[in-house]
């Protein structure tokens, strides 16, 4: 084989090496060789080579000829034998180059022409080695992609963490962690997807587009539409079109699928990110706690385990999760009742700062008072959330979409749950009413204007209209994925759950 310069070492730099492979690129062309040919016929993946070779004798091999394709991921030359290492999606196998073996042409593309990170196709029969390693003796070689860039180095990788977010194709070749992690998402995935199937829901698509955005509290990332020239948004939650469908008569719905929150970039924050948003018609927050602890566990039982350590904590997945009061825990951490800072929907803002000041939380006169509200929950109650906890009854000063307790003219039927800290899904008892619902909106967009409040939710005029035509009861619950693959895996960052996550200029 040529010689290359290895990435990373003083005897090579990056130009060096895509000098040798590029010249070596000429060389084959000019020999009339194709070092891009539109496909193969594969018939086994580099598993199904192993599970062949398993079960065989050391020096005995199986009767059946096959052909595996895959990356070239080592070299091992040995006189007149090579031993190579092929690698697709399924894994790795042996391959062994042997010159009385193969054609001519074949051997000499082995020992001269192919390098590290080239796709090649082995065709041949699985035998087992004396050291007891099922391998594939190649009959015939084909080169299938001539790669001109070096793999990471072989026995490092990539330890940048910026390089892997960046170069995630390098991070995945040369980490099967990584490429594990990958697959448990996907499986994370298609099983909450399953799970709510198999409960009646219908998965449904809604806009990305909009005029307007509702639903949650953030700020959107603006848009221009130029043959409409409409200024637009991109959607922050899925709420408001998909309680339009219940609304409609679609009683159990979902949508699995992109938001866009215009945000900072952080380990548990990227502003494109992947949530389940659920309604269930003649449901309610109990219902959708349920829901959510049975996607959970099926997700947990798929990837075959029933806890998980997360942020340095054990945490059960098995149902049924904790259930605590806001109101109570307010009570008990912050020294006075809850009630006391509200004035029915809204926020008695003078009796917000005292608390906050009291507690020792940061808040100043231009803070928009759910800002306050969230601090003071993340310093006095958050820390103090055991295992899997659904935390119920939220103020409505802060909820504008979920109905009122009965009895309470202040507090709302929604849950949030944590889980090592961290806020993994967030659910109501759907408001209904909507001569309620427009005066709770329009209480939002005084806090916009009093408050500077951008993440305040807007009044949608649209969705109240469509409420007006009569709504059922429902529940409603959404949920990140990404949040929930961090959960599951045990990873502390959002940018291990996401294949391309956004970064800072670096």
């Amino acid at each position: 084989m040529d010689p290359e310069p290895p990435p990373g070492r003083t005897c090579g730099s990056l130009e060096d090496v895509l000098a040798v492979k590029k010249a070596k690129l000429k060389e084959l062309r000019a020999r009339g060789l194709d070092c891009y040919p539109a496909r193969v016929e594969k018939s086994h993946s580099c598993a199904e080579v192993l599970a062949i070779g398993r079960p065989l004798e050391v020096g005995a091999r199986d009767p059946a000829q096959l052909r595996c394709a895959g990356r070239l991921v080592g070299l091992r030359p040995m006189g007149k034998s090579i031993f190579g290492d092929i690698q697709d999606g399924s894994g790795k196998c042996q391959v062994h180059f042997k010159k009385d073996a193969l054609p001519e042409p074949d051997f000499l593309l082995v020992s001269k022409d192919l390098h590290v990170g080239d796709f090649v196709a082995a065709v041949g029969h699985v035998f087992k080695t004396r050291t007891g390693e099922p391998t594939l003796k190649a009959a015939s070689v084909t080169l299938l992609a001539k790669a001109l860039r070096p793999m990471p180095e072989k026995f490092h990788g990539l330890k940048d963490v910026e390089t892997r977010y960046r170069c995630r194709h390098l991070d995945l070749m040369s980490s099967a962690e990584t490429r594990a992690a990958f697959r448990k998402r996907s499986l994370i995935v298609s099983t909450a997807r399953k799970t709510l199937e198999s409960m009646g829901f219908i998965e449904v698509e809604t806009p990305i587009l909009l005029p307007r955005a509702g639903g949650a509290s953030a700020r959107p990332f603006q848009t221009h539409h130029n043959a409409l020239d409409r200024d637009m948004v991109l959607r922050i939650a899925t709420e408001l079109h998909l309680k339009r469908l219940i609304i409609g008569g679609l009683d159990k719905v979902f949508e699995l699928g992109r938001l866009f929150r215009n945000e900072g970039i952080d380990t548990k924050h990227n502003p494109e990110f992947t949530t389940v948003e659920a309604y269930e018609a003649y449901s309610d927050y109990n219902g959708m706690a349920k829901l959510y602890e049975t996607v959970v566990w099926d997700c947990a039982q798929a990837l075959g385990m029933d806890c998980v350590e997360y942020n340095g904590l054990r945490l059960s997945l098995r149902p049924p999760f904790n259930r605590v009061r806001l109101p109570e825990l307010w009570q008990t951490h912050c020294g006075d009742k809850m009630e006391n800072i509200l004035e029915g929907k809204a926020f008695n803002r003078k009796a917000l700062l005292s608390l906050a000041q009291r507690l020792g939380v940061p808040a100043g006169e231009t803070t928009p008072s759910s800002k306050i509200f969230e601090r003071i929950f993340d310093a006095a109650i958050l820390p103090r959330l055991d295992g899997m906890t659904f935390v119920f009854d939220h103020p409505a000063a802060v909820t504008p979409l979920a109905k009122l307790k009965p009895g309470s003219p202040c507090v709302v039927e929604r849950f949030e749950c944590f889980g090592g800290g961290e806020e993994v899904a967030n659910a109501y008892s759907e408001l209904n009413d909507p001569e309620d619902q427009l005066e709770r909106l329009e209480h939002q967009a005084r806090m916009r204007r009093e408050e500077a409040d951008e993440e305040a939710d807007v009044l949608d005029a649209d969705f109240v209209s469509a409420m007006e035509c009569g709504m059922p009861p429902a529940g409603g619950i959404g949920f990140g994925i990404d949040r929930l693959v961090m959960l599951l895996t045990g990873q502390t960052s959002i940018r291990e759950t996401i294949l391309f996550p956004m970064l800072k200029d670096g």
